[in-house]
């Protein structure tokens, strides 16, 4: 099994076996978000649309979403501000990611090394390996 990635739900971080198929088929193209970033509903609704995912086709045989929609769905983050999904179900949309990014200048984001808040990697070092920490960001200059 992949390395545990990290989860949110509200009480603390806690270690979450990594799912070697979201991984797989997720990792591919951005980096395998925690699943506590995003509420269930926002999950099952990026599942829901593969097809069309950010102007993407990430279709997936049925098997495959129903295995990734049951542990994204053990796994989801739960707020206690009820599960309130941010805009378009986009984690760099939700309230608490803005909160932890409020000090990151406009001028940051765009940077040909960052170029979206999307692409965690570009600061968060370890953030292919699910981990967040503050001690591993570098932001590129």
């Amino acid at each position: 099994m992949a390395a545990p990635v990290m989860a949110d739900n509200d009480r603390r971080f806690q270690q979450v076996p990594m799912l070697p198929k979201y991984q797989q088929e997720c990792a591919a193209c951005h980096v395998a978000y925690p699943p506590g970033m995003l509420p269930a509903a926002s999950w099952q609704r990026l599942l829901n649309n593969l097809p069309h995912h950010y102007g993407t086709d990430a279709s997936l045989d049925p098997a495959t979403v129903k295995q990734l929609a049951a542990w994204l769905a053990s796994y989801a983050g739960t707020y206690t501000r009820g599960n309130d999904s941010p805009p378009e179900d986009r984690i760099t949309r939700s309230a608490w990611f803005i909160r932890q990014h409020d000090e990151v200048s406009a001028a940051t984001w765009k940077l040909p090394a960052v170029k979206s808040a999307a692409n965690c990697i570009a600061c968060h070092t370890q953030s292919d390996k699910g981990d967040f920490n503050e001690r591993h960001i570098r932001i590129p200059r």
